[in-house]
């Protein structure tokens, strides 16, 4: 880049956020003007375009060049994305989100998103929701598949959060996930925090925060086993996480595990995973709702190729 400004991370500098270092230094504008700058990339961290969460270490450079950063977007729009509802009232919608839907708006994902499809469902934002992320309580990756819950007004927002914060909210999750399991059922109990090296990956790690899941074993086949997942804790990745850290990543997650199980003869496009079932208070009827999302076709499909596959 020319004409740029160049730093050297000092030691008050070193584990900061790249957004937040910038931000500091009042020259580039607001946190979420800098995070602009970042994401068009006129920020390089030691010659390599970086990214807001870019954590930062001591005696780096930080390049930043002169552009303008692009203004945000004035407002989502409403796009005719078809919703498979499995519950809705007047106080909040239930939907069984596909696999390939990203659940609310961020740089490069400002279209086709989850909230430009509620948007077309409500004809417009509900009183009282944050317009870029309308009633979203909790969310799922963009390649899971499964129930997700979305709240119409703030109060219900705030009621269902509680609910997730409380750990009162019970989640339950179908993965194919590489290799024999040999237990029928147990507990993965593992603390995930931030990659040291990749940053934007999790990991289980001794100082991070306190992580559980149970598994239950539905069905084993020569080289993948299909389980049940209940997640009692809500970590970032966290399934994809500690089936890894186990020796049995979930088939088709290019991040945590193997990208496709070459030697089982058997592929997916993407992760197997899919939240199956949901259950939860709800917050102004104070009835239990259980939602349940069948499993999609390419799962099933898979399932049919490794039941072929078995010798």
């Amino acid at each position: 880049m020319t004409g740029e400004t160049r730093l050297t991370v000092e030691d008050a500098g070193a584990g900061q956020r790249l957004d937040r270092y910038l931000a500091a230094r009042n020259t580039w504008g607001s946190r979420s003007q800098v995070q602009r700058l970042i994401t068009a990339g006129q920020v390089h961290v030691d010659g390599q375009l970086a990214k807001p969460g870019t954590v930062l270490r001591r005696g780096q450079e930080v390049a930043v060049g002169t552009g303008t950063p692009p203004p945000p977007p004035n407002t989502v729009e409403p796009e005719p994305i078809p919703l498979t509802v499995l519950y809705e009232d007047e106080w909040l919608l239930v939907i069984d989100k596909p696999a390939g839907l990203v659940v609310h708006p961020a740089p490069g994902h400002w279209q086709g998103t989850l909230v430009n499809a509620l948007l077309h469902h409500w004809r417009g934002t509900r009183p009282g929701l944050d317009p870029n992320r309308p009633g979203i309580v909790h969310r799922l990756d963009k390649d899971t598949s499964g129930v997700l819950v979305v709240a119409k007004d703030a109060d219900t927002l705030a009621a269902l959060a509680a609910q997730f914060r409380r750990r009162e909210v019970h989640k339950e999750y179908v993965a194919a996930v590489w290799g024999h399991m040999p237990r029928r059922s147990g507990t993965i109990d593992a603390p995930i925090g931030r990659n040291p090296v990749h940053r934007q990956r999790m990991a289980v790690r001794p100082s991070g925060r306190v992580a559980q899941t149970r598994f239950e074993v539905i069905e084993r086949f020569a080289h993948v086993t299909f389980v049940r997942l209940f997640p009692t804790t809500g970590r970032t990745h966290q399934l994809r996480v500690h089936l890894a850290a186990i020796g049995h990543p979930i088939l088709g997650d290019t991040v945590y595990g193997r990208g496709r199980a070459r030697e089982a003869g058997v592929y997916i496009a993407r992760q197997a995973l899919h939240a199956a079932r949901l259950t939860l208070r709800h917050p102004r009827r104070g009835v239990e709702l259980t939602c349940n999302a069948p499993l999609p076709a390419d799962m099933l499909a898979l399932r049919a190729e490794c039941a072929r596959a078995v010798p």
